[in-house]
């Protein structure tokens, strides 16, 4: 309970400093959210409207520790302000939109490269010299080694463009309505294909490698040595004894990968038009939307945090040498 109490201390001084760099950052950059507003209107509107802006954008002239004050204020009670390119959506409403196809992307991305992954390092670690071991990993780390737009751009015109196989844009066919049933839910998987395989194709090699140097270092452990003496089937060692014990890193390297598989699905949602966080951002950035820009950003730190912080949790309940410690 003392670990996970002090994992959750440090989260909490993480997620302070991150809204503080939030606060900071737009209030550095030159300029401010309603000078822009108030340029693209050229005119259309009222000094008391410009003065209101200011006060709901957080950019009015109490000092400054008065506007930090507010902000944190406005952040628990759930208020990050109105999106200037979608004016006046709040901010909320505009990235409760888009969050979900994110998480759908890069968690299903996620967790079919760790699978996977992690399979073909047990398996080239426990063969160790069979083509699998010698063969595979330097592919598919050379396949990893690049960007991930360039090899989505691949990927979309190979498969989209010209053999026509897949959609070329979007989560679902454009003009269908998002409901609940197995037609739409098909849909979706369809569209896919294209943007998780340019993600898992990019990681996949990375959790094998690490798996299998793992493997290999577990293999040479005394319990591996005394289990085979006693006869038991490989199955039972691979899995139940070498495997368990080698997958601790990976749960580690689970939670830190969550940050990596944001900013790779970042690039690929642009690639192929996919409406999620980096397709959004790209769109604030472009605007200079700056509220929604601190709102994406405030999103993906939180979530990323959290999902670490739960990785801890369990980290604590595979390996009873932490608990101990």
């Amino acid at each position: 309970m003392n670990y996970i109490l002090r994992r959750f201390g440090f989260y909490l001084a993480a997620f302070w400093v991150s809204i503080t760099l939030n606060f900071f950052l737009p209030r550095l950059m030159p300029g401010d959210p309603v000078s822009r507003m108030v340029a693209r209107l050229q005119g259309e509107i009222r000094p008391d409207q410009i003065e209101a802006l200011r006060t709901s954008f957080g950019l009015s002239d109490a000092p400054l520790w008065e506007q930090y004050a507010r902000y944190i204020g406005q952040i628990f009670s759930g208020d990050l302000g109105f999106s200037i390119s979608r004016f006046p959506t709040p901010v909320v409403d505009v990235i409760g939109s888009v969050i979900g196809w994110t998480f759908l992307l890069g968690f299903v991305s996620l967790i079919i490269a760790v699978i996977i992954g992690n399979v073909l390092g047990i398996l080239a670690a426990w063969r160790r010299g069979s083509i699998l071991d010698s063969a595979v990993p330097p592919v598919l780390i050379f396949i990893g080694s690049f960007p991930y737009f360039w090899l989505a751009m691949g990927l979309l015109y190979v498969f989209g463009v010209t053999l026509g196989w897949f959609p070329l844009r979007h989560a679902f066919a454009v003009g269908s309505t998002p409901e609940f049933s197995f037609a739409f839910i098909g849909d979706v998987a369809y569209h896919l294909v294209l943007p998780a395989a340019s993600i898992v194709l990019v990681s996949i090699g990375g959790w094998m490698l690490g798996m299998r140097n793992t493997m290999i270092a577990t293999n040479a452990e005394d319990y591996i040595v005394m289990a085979e003496a006693k006869g038991l089937r490989p199955n039972r060692i691979i899995y139940r004894y070498a495997a368990r014990n080698a997958l601790l890193p990976s749960v580690t390297a689970f939670g830190m990968s969550l940050g990596f598989i944001v900013g790779g699905a970042l690039l690929t949602e642009v690639v192929f038009a996919y409406p999620g966080v980096g397709y959004q951002l790209l769109s604030a950035v472009q605007n200079l939307d700056y509220p929604l820009m601190q709102g994406l950003f405030l999103t993906i730190t939180t979530a990323v945090l959290i999902a670490n912080f739960f990785v801890d949790i369990v980290y604590v309940r595979l390996d009873p040498r932490v608990r101990v410690s």
